[in-house]
This record gives C-alpha cells, sequence and structure tokens, in this order.
C-alpha cells in the first residue's frame, strides 16, 4: 500500500488524527542521556514506543538530527518505526524544493536513503521541483500552503490573479493548482497551520478531502476545537494535527516517556471529542 492508503487506515485502526514531531534537542533530554552517546536515538526511540498506540503518524524534522550529526540516528530510527510499529507512517519532515536535477536527490534522499513514508516539500520553485516527489506515486508529498509561522503572510497571502483574472492569496491559488494539477497520483497534502483556522477552512473547501497536515498545536498555541471544526473532512478525518515540543517535552525527568505517552494520548482524545 501507499502513504494515503496507509495513512487512511490508520487514521481508523487507531481512531487517531494524532502526529508527533520528533525534533530532538539534547539539551532538554532527562539526565539519564547525558552521557549517552547514542542519545538522540535512544531518546526519540523512547518517545516514539511510548506514544504509538495514539498516533496516526511520526514526523522526524530532519534539521535537528542534521545539526547534531546524527542522521544515522534519523536512519535507524524510521527504520525503528518500520519494524516496531508496522502500519504507522513517517513523515520525513525536510521542506525540500529545488530544481530538477537536485530534487532527484532529495527524493532519493528521503525514500530510498530514509525510507520515509512522505516528504514536506516546498512549491516555491514550480511543478517540476517538485516532480521527482510527485511520481512516487506510492509516497506522499506533502506540500506547503499556508505556514503557521508569523512570517508566513508576507508572500503566502499575497493577492495574485488566476485565470478568471479575479484576485485572491497565493496560498489558495496554490490550494487549487495542487488539488487540480499537481495530484495525478492522489498522493499530495498539504501544511496548513494550526494558528490561522480561517484559512483552514478555506483550504479545505478548495481541495475536498485531501488530507491536511496541520502543525502548531501545543507549544504554538494552535486550538484543537477550531482546526477540526474548520478542516475535517466529510468523514470527520483528513487531517494529521502535529504536536512536538508538548509532547517530547512534556515532562523533563525520568517519567518522560509515561508524560509524552499521556500528552499524546490526550491530544488523541481532545481531537476526538471535537470532531
Amino acid at each position: 500500500m501507499g502513504f494515503m492508503q496507509v495513512l487512511r487506515r490508520r487514521w481508523k485502526d487507531a481512531a487517531s488524527l494524532v502526529c508527533v514531531g520528533l525534533d530532538p534537542e539534547p539539551a532538554r533530554f532527562p539526565a539519564k542521556f547525558r552521557d549517552d552517546p547514542d542519545a538522540v536515538f535512544h531518546f526519540c526511540r523512547e518517545i516514539v514506543d511510548a506514544t504509538a498506540q495514539s498516533v496516526c503518524c511520526f514526523k522526524p524534522q530532519i534539521a535537528h538530527f542534521a545539526a547534531l550529526g546524527a542522521e544515522d540516528a534519523l536512519a535507524r530510527l524510521i527504520a525503528h518505526v518500520h519494524d516496531a510499529h508496522p502500519g504507522i507512517p513517517v513523515i520525513l519532515d525536510a521542506k525540500r524544493g529545488d530544481i530538477g536535477s537536485t530534487a532527484r536527490h532529495y527524493a532519493a534522499e528521503a525514500f530510498d536513503r530514509y525510507r520515509a513514508d512522505a516528504v514536506t516539500a516546498n512549491p516555491y520553485l514550480g511543478a517540476d521541483s517538485l516532480q521527482p516527489f510527485l511520481e512516487r506515486a506510492d509516497k506522499g508529498v506533502v506540500i506547503l500552503c499556508r505556514t503557521s509561522n508569523p512570517g508566513a503572510a508576507d508572500l503566502q497571502d499575497l493577492m495574485v490573479s488566476g485565470n478568471g483574472g479575479s484576485g485572491r492569496p497565493l496560498y489558495q491559488h496554490l490550494a487549487e493548482t495542487v488539488a487540480r494539477e499537481w495530484n495525478g497520483n492522489g498522493n499530495c497534502a498539504l501544511v496548513v497551520g494550526a494558528t490561522w483556522p480561517e484559512q483552514l477552512r478555506e483550504v479545505r473547501a478548495i481541495v475536498g478531502d485531501m488530507p491536511l497536515l496541520v502543525p502548531g498545536v501545543g507549544a504554538q498555541g494552535g486550538d484543537v476545537e477550531a482546526v477540526v471544526r474548520n478542516a475535517k473532512s466529510a468523514d470527520g478525518t483528513g487531517l494529521v494535527v502535529s504536536s512536538s515540543r508538548a509532547v517530547l517535552y512534556a515532562s523533563g525527568g525520568d517519567d518522560f516517556a509515561a508524560a509524552a505517552a499521556a500528552a499524546a494520548e490526550g491530544l488523541r482524545e481532545a481531537i476526538n471529542r471535537a470532531r
């Protein structure tokens, strides 16, 4: 099965729309990892094992690993998810986007080197920069649309003219372009931040049941009820609601894994109440 089929099955089997982001920051690890040369892998593995029953997917952030020289830990972590928790897909949060020849290497990095099931991608260079990802029909391509950061409006809200000549924000134009032109293999999803519930509603109306990756709940302050109300699909799913720091660092003590499990389960329950 491809990424979309696995994700939809996981939504049903786990009754969960929760994604746990894996953003390791060794300075925030519990003391037990202080002298561990493989601390990044061991910490993230414990988080994965503790939260797996409550999630629809995991989302490791590549920069957090690469900055630490921990690419091998990232590869082993994704392999661990596949081996220990089959049926839970992994989205590699890499936000790649470059000219075609380079993009092919980025696609090979995400899907062949790291064996991710999906990757986040930046559409700024246009369709040809994403083609090497899009043509991998069994893999997910999660395209930035209306992001959660405060500066998103600098470009994403710029008014552009469509074929009909009427102006609309760039993120809406992008959402329609992805839905109508780039999703020929049915493997696209969009990133829309939880901090923008009205924009979530607008994007959902444009793209139908296409999955939306929604970062920004937890530490960034996004409201779970508003996210679900504005962005769930017709069948009550359609969302990958991502939380990283609020789960990973729910406790800095020896109970960190249990605290992470409780935080992930609490988010799952809050989403399910809202839907």
